[in-house]
């Protein structure tokens, strides 16, 4: 074990008696890696883009991308609205209970817990496959995909216990990798003019390339894609003046977001041409590796290096993802063990003021969900990746819409902020466009995970049972503390 393991190691173990996080530990800047991070950007791109366009409305996928941003944006007006009175690493069951109630803000806590661990599970699916792949393709030596999850457990955990800044600044290295390749090639492209056919802005963004084919499973993928931005309330209680760092990195986070997918998928329809982009798509996910579509033209513009290059920072997009997720969940379970909810042992926090007791629950529960994939045998990408994601992302959609009704609620009864678009109009408009794409990820599930009716029906119905039983949970916890 070298010197510096040695050191963290050691932290993990000396827990401090504050009971708080590190205060004044993020800027927006440092909020934003993180947020980014949990998108996996090149993933992202790689992985939901190609299959927007193939099956959803063909080259009018880069609105999608705005569509959905339109929708996160109006659920962030009141989101950060009543983060301006709520600062908690809880951020989603924090605001839900004060709105509609505690057992209802403990079962959203269940789901968000859930969500979280479970695409970080999701991620390692990917994660591990990806990395067996490419040590066979430059070693010729196969090892399992698990073992690299497996390992990769371990080297979360320590950096979790490494506390906020460290996190910060590895995931910084990684996304900053990941879109610079991918924005380099789309204002290379863009600035020469697009592909064979131009930059086909209206083939892109009109009205009626936008509502061709089907839209909605295109908007699914887009709603998908904005996994993750919520971190920001998360960090909240780490950030430097979080009343003011907060609602700035939310923002940021969005406008971030929208803009990158909404540009580089555009570009990448630009650069096959909009009248073939979705035939290439089609082409690329029935060859098995839908990536092509996206691999194929940075590589014309760049070079074959790129075939080499963007393999690896994929592997590095989905670990920047799972210590981004890992944070996320750490901290809700050190949240839910200073509210009661949990054990107050989860409060734990080593000389880093890093929730490592948490942070070890969350690697434990990450374990556990991984390995029934393992001795059943499943394919990680096809089972353990697309079940999980899938879930994940109807997870995280009802909790939008909860705090969205929350926010509203909220402030009609406490009257501490009377702006009507902020707390009222905003809210009220998300809640709606949020409601639909719930719809929309409901009617187009099978689709969505790849798999077939059957799984796809038990997996929705996991969200929620876990919602009730979090609800049950609270009621009978409340009942027996009131017991004499």
């Amino acid at each position: 074990m070298d010197s510096q393991t040695a050191v963290v190691s050691q932290a993990a173990h000396e827990p401090s008696k504050t009971g708080r996080l590190k205060p004044n530990s993020l800027g927006v800047l440092g909020i934003l890696f993180f947020v980014l991070s949990a998108q996996a950007p090149l993933t992202g791109i790689a992985g939901a883009v190609p299959i927007a366009i193939a099956i959803g409305n063909s080259a009018g996928a880069p609105a999608a991308y705005l569509a959905a941003g339109v929708i996160v944006l109006m659920f962030s007006v009141g989101f950060v609205a009543m983060g301006r009175h709520v600062v908690d690493a809880g951020a989603f069951y924090t605001y839900i209970g004060k709105g509609l109630g505690r057992p209802l803000g403990s079962g959203s806590a269940s789901v968000a817990l859930f969500a979280y661990c479970g695409v970080q599970a999701a991620m390692y699916g990917l994660y591990g496959a990806t990395v067996s792949g490419l040590v066979e393709h430059y070693s010729g030596v196969h090892v399992a995909w698990w073992i690299w999850a497996l390992a990769t457990m371990v080297v979360i955990q320590i950096l979790g216990a490494a506390g906020i800044e460290m996190g910060a600044k590895i995931l910084a290295v990684f996304v900053l990798a990941e879109f610079s390749v991918l924005i380099v090639f789309a204002l290379v492209t863009l600035f020469q003019g697009g592909g064979p056919e131009g930059l086909g802005l209206a083939e892109s963004f009109s009205p009626s390339a936008a509502l061709q084919g089907a839209p909605g499973v295109a908007l699914m993928f887009a709603v998908a894609s904005m996994f993750g931005f919520e971190a920001t309330a998360i960090y909240g209680e780490e950030a430097r003046e979080p009343r003011k760092t907060v609602p700035r990195a939310t923002y940021l986070s969005v406008a971030v977001i929208t803009v990158f997918f909404a540009f580089t998928s555009w570009m990448l329809v630009s650069a096959h041409g909009a009248s073939r982009a979705a035939g290439e798509a089609g082409r690329a996910l029935e060859g098995g590796d839908g990536a092509v579509f996206v691999l194929a033209p940075i590589a014309d513009q760049f070079g074959g290096w790129v075939n080499e290059v963007l393999p690896i920072l994929l592997a590095t997009s989905l670990f920047a993802g799972i210590l981004a997720f890992h944070n996320s969940a750490s901290r809700y379970l050190f949240s839910l063990g200073r509210e009661g909810l949990l054990s107050h042992g989860l409060t734990a926090i080593n000389r880093r003021h890093a929730p490592w007791v948490a942070g070890t629950a969350q690697t434990v529960i990450a374990l556990l969900l991984v390995m029934p994939f393992v001795m059943l045998g499943k394919d990680p990408v096809l089972t353990l990746f697309s079940w999980f994601s899938g879930v994940s992302v109807l997870g995280i959609m009802v909790l939008y819409f909860l705090t969205s009704v929350s926010v509203v609620v909220f402030f009609r009864r406490s009257r501490v902020d009377a702006r009507p678009w902020n707390t009222f109009i905003a809210p009220v408009l998300g809640a709606l466009g949020i409601a639909g794409a719930i719809w929309l990820i409901v009617e187009n599930f099978t689709t969505l995970i790849g798999g077939d009716q059957t799984t796809a029906l038990w997996l929705q119905f996991i969200v929620p049972a876990v919602l009730v039983l979090g609800v049950l949970a609270a009621r009978l916890t409340r009942n027996a503390a009131r017991t004499p």
